[in-house]
Order: C-alpha cells, then structure tokens, then sequence
C-alpha cells in the first residue's frame, strides 16, 4: 500500500468520526482474536490475516464496537508474535500487510474498529536493532536495549529473575556484557530510557496509525523502564504460598514499574491526539498493579484505559472480588476508564476456573452478563462467547514456553489458546484442513458457532442478545454505579445515567437466595438466567448461578 493510499485510509477514519464518537471506547465492547488459533484458510494448520477477514462477519453478528487483533508482525514466534522482528510488516505464516489492510476496510464497513497490539518493553533477539546493538558498544544503537558489565566474579548484573523462569540477564560475547530479557533470552528488553528508542517506537505507533488502525493495547507497560542504578529486588513475602517460579521469589521494585513511564505514555497521548477517536489501554500485570494503573491512565493526558487483571487469574469469582475491582474504579476526578476481562489469552478460560462441568452452560451465560454489566469496557475473548471450557493439552502436545518450562505446576497458556470450533462435524471443528497447530478438544466440537447460532437457547445467542441490552441501555453501557449494601449474599448494584437505570444482580454463589429491591414499582426486568419466565416481574427468589437485569427510569 502506498503512503498516500495509507493517509487516504487514515483520513477516511478521521473523516467518519463526530464529536460524538470520539469516545466511542467509552463502554465499548471488544473482542480480543488470537489470530494463531481463529481461522485457518491455507491448510498450514495455523490461523491467518485471512481468516480473520473471513471472521470478521460472526464478531459484527455479535453486535461488538471493536476487535483487538494479538500479534500478527514479524517474529520468530519463540513467543508467539510477543517478541517482534519487524514492528511494521506481517508474519508470512499470517499473510501480508494487504490482508491486514483488508481487514481494516471490512471492519470499518461492518462498523467495528480495529485495535492492535503494541510491544514496547522488549523485542526479538532477531529484529534489526538488537542485530546492530549487540554487535559493540560503540554502534548507532548501542544504547538502544539494557546492557550492563559484568560484576566482578562475572555474575549477572542483578538478582533479577525472567517471568518464564531463570535470571533476566544472557552474555552476549561480543560486547562483554550482559542484556536484560525480563521474558524469554530471545525477548531483549529495550532501553525505553533511551529517547531514540521511545522516538523510534512513536514512529511504529504512526505507521499502524497511518494504516487506519483506531487504537492500541500496549503490552507489558510497567516493564517498559528499569532501574539505571541496577539495584537487586528484594524477596517477596511467602505467606504460605506456593511459588511455581523464581520470578515469583522477589518484589519486583527495580526491573520494572519505573516512575519514568509516564513519561513516555505522555508522549504516547501527544501522537494519538493528532488522529481522531483513537483508543489506547495498558497492559499492566503483577500482584498490586493498581496505583500504576491509576498512574498511567490519569489526568486525561495519559491513556485512556487501563487493562484490568483483577479477574483474569482469581480461583473464584465472589461478590467481595468484584465490588474491591469496581470500587477501585469508582469515577473520581483525572481517573482514567476501566476494562475488564475476565479470560485471554495468557490466562486459562473462566468458566473452567469459577464453575463445575456440569454448570458450564448457564455460568458462562452468568459470567457473559456479569462482564457485560460492568462500568467500563468488556473484552470478550475468542471463544468466551461459545462458553468453551479450558481445552486440555496433553505435555507432548504443549507450545507455550511458559507452560513447558513450570510443568506441572502450572496450567499455561495453551488450553485458552487452542483452535476456535466453528463447524461440529467439520475436520478439526471447521478451523482447518491440516492438523492445528494445537489439537481442538473434544468437547468444543459441540460448542462450535454453527451449532450455537442454531440453538436459540446457546450461549452464543445469549452473549449477543446481552451485548444488544447494553447497547440500548445508556446506563448499562456507560452510567455510574451503586452497590446495594442490604442484597443478603448477593452481587447486586444499579447503573445510572440520567434517567436511565439498570438493576444488576446475581447470585454467584451454590444457595438459593431471596431478596427483592425497594424501588421494584418502577424497574422492568429486560434478561435474566436461572429465575423464571415472567419478564416482566423482578424476581424475589434467586437460583444459584441466576441472575436478570432489570431497567427503568428514574
């Protein structure tokens, strides 16, 4: 695609945007697509660009705003696309940049705006910058990734400790020195210190921009910076638990979270302020994550969104669980916009971790609804609107470097990453004429799209007449909320913006339990699970896994 042609495509996105919809973000709904395991249109048994565009139909079906597209670049895919070659240009195994640039025009026509992953903290040990640095101290991007000397016995620089386990620190002989990769040896971290580098990467940011892309998630934020004065972390508490990794031994106080970030985030701002409606949120991982998140996201001069893990990881959903996460975001002034997800990629599928078997069905429609009712936005991922449950992958059939190096103590990655069933009585449920790269449990087959779309009472047709609710409801999609303190056990609260009101409540839990709301006379409940068929009654008695919506006015 031709320059001009790209600021045509980035105009036409300008040009279509109001006042009024430049923060369309705000309530938003998206769905994440890990294009690995979407659709394969070639046989090689991997998902494709593709095969996205041919999705693209089922997500807008969905009634969605947006579709966040993981890692498509240039990489090795030691890490799957996180460790990046070539920020600008597409994977050969996922296509070309004419097929990403097809998939913007489809999606714009079908009304949905297209995120993309940006990975600022680290790139490949193969993209050309790192080649150049590591070859001496004295090149052009020398200064460009974390190198330091050795000490003095020759041990690493630091203590620090990689997440996929092992010190963060590789030799590279050539320099004499020591690089830092806070993920796997082959991801070095950058110097993000280093304003070259934060200008080389604003310049990626304005290509994708340029290409008509409406926003970014920006992957691993808080380790974009480290401590220049290489201080060891401390050792983390124990508390009884048990650690899976090194990593997990210390506070991570100086290879990452550096005050500095923001810093660079401002200027973050600064560039996607000069294209209209853009939509940026930060990934921002750890055991206490919040005050960075507040920090990144504040004072509307910052990103818009921060990416909440608050449930991604938790062993059980509770109604304590969701009112400290929402409570955490309660609208103060400078505060930035929540998002939620409750599973992704990197974290193993919901409905597997809060529910039984035997209860999938209406808890993933219960979870469906819970997201969907939250203040902020919801991110759906692949597959979560099917209900399919954590897919078992058997150790000789593991990709995941993280998976493989902890186990058995930990589930990985892999079993929310396998293919998407789109067809039950298709070759590998319809995702591909070749064996897949990770194998299709047996129990998705059943779940597939096409089966769901046919079944008025699947899950699929339940997550879409929600995200419809949302729509059309002011104060579902972007009111503020109340908890009701006298609910007995149950996770009720009210979304209000003007004078539209929605009533939310859920009985998350195994007991039967009865309540009813004060203000019943003027609320109508418009969608419920598990309490009944009068849709025109608030129920007073609540099943387990139940829960309904009710709207009014106030």
């Amino acid at each position: 695609m031709t320059a001009l042609k790209a600021k045509d495509m980035a105009a036409g996105r300008m040009q279509s945007s109001t006042a009024k919809s430049v923060d369309w973000w705000r309530g938003a709904v998206i769905y994440q697509v890990y294009p690995r395991s979407f659709l394969d249109t070639n046989g090689d048994g991997i998902g494709d660009l593709k095969g996205v565009l041919a999705g693209l139909d089922h997500i807008a079906r969905l009634g969605v705003d947006a579709v966040w597209l993981s890692p498509f670049f240039t990489s090795p895919m030691d890490d799957f696309g996180y460790d990046v070659a070539d920020y600008r240009n597409v994977d050969p195994i996922f296509g070309q940049l004419a097929d990403f640039d097809a998939i913007v025009e489809k999606a714009h026509r079908l009304g949905l705006r297209v995120i993309i992953d940006q990975v600022y903290s680290h790139t490949s040990n193969q993209h050309p910058w790192f080649e150049e640095s590591r070859q001496d101290k004295i090149n052009a991007k020398a200064d460009w990734y974390v190198w330091a000397d050795p000490k003095a016995d020759g041990s690493p620089p630091t203590n620090w400790q990689s997440v996929f386990g092992g010190g963060a620190w590789e030799w590279e002989s050539r320099r004499q020195q020591y690089y830092l990769h806070n993920f796997l040896s082959s991801q070095p971290d950058l110097n993000v210190h280093n304003e070259e580098v934060q200008a080389a990467l604003l310049d990626v940011a304005r290509f994708w921009l340029d290409r008509g892309v409406d926003g970014f998630r920006l992957d691993a934020l808080n380790f974009a910076m480290h401590d220049p004065a290489l201080r060891d972390n401390p050792p983390a508490p124990r508390e009884g638990r048990t650690l899976s990794r090194p990593f997990d031994y210390q506070l991570h106080v100086y290879n990452q979270s550096h005050p500095d970030i923001p810093k660079f985030i401002e200027r973050i701002r600064k560039l996607t302020d000069e294209y209209d409606g853009v939509f940026t949120v930060a990934e921002v991982g750890g055991p206490n994550p919040l005050a960075e998140m507040k920090a990144f996201t504040a004072q509307k001069r910052r990103l818009n969104s921060a990416y909440n893990f608050s449930f991604l990881y938790a062993d059980k959903i509770t109604n304590d669980l969701t009112k400290d996460a929402l409570r955490a975001w309660s609208g103060e002034a400078d505060e930035g916009w929540p998002s939620w997800a409750f599973s992704n990629h990197d974290a193993p599928r919901a409905v597997s971790r809060w529910a039984d078997a035997a209860d999938a069905t209406r808890a993933a429609k219960l979870y469906a609804m819970l997201l969907l009712s939250l203040r902020g936005n919801a991110f759906l991922y692949q597959g979560e609107e099917l209900g399919l449950p954590q897919a078992v992958v058997p150790f000789e059939k593991l990709q995941d470097p993280e998976a493989i190096a902890n186990w058995p103590l930990t589930l990985g990655r892999d079993g929310a990453r396998t293919p998407l069933p789109w067809r039950e009585m298709a070759p590998n449920a319809g995702f591909s004429a070749g064996e897949p790269w990770l194998p299709v449990d047996q129990r998705h087959y059943p779940l597939s799209i096409e089966s769901q779309h046919n079944d008025e009472h699947s899950v699929l047709n339940f997550v879409q007449k929600m995200i419809d609710l949302r729509k059309s409801s002011p104060a579902l999609r972007s009111g503020d909320f109340n908890f009701v303190e006298d609910a007995d056990d149950l996770l009720a609260f009210y979304r209000n913006l003007g004078d539209d009101e929605a009533l939310c409540v859920f009985n998350l839990g195994k007991e039967r339990r009865n309540w009813r709301p004060l203000s019943e006379h003027r609320l109508k409940r418009a969608i419920s699970i598990g309490v009944g068929d009068d849709r025109d009654a608030v129920p007073g008695e609540l099943a387990p896994l139940s829960g309904y919506i009710a709207l009014g006015k106030n």
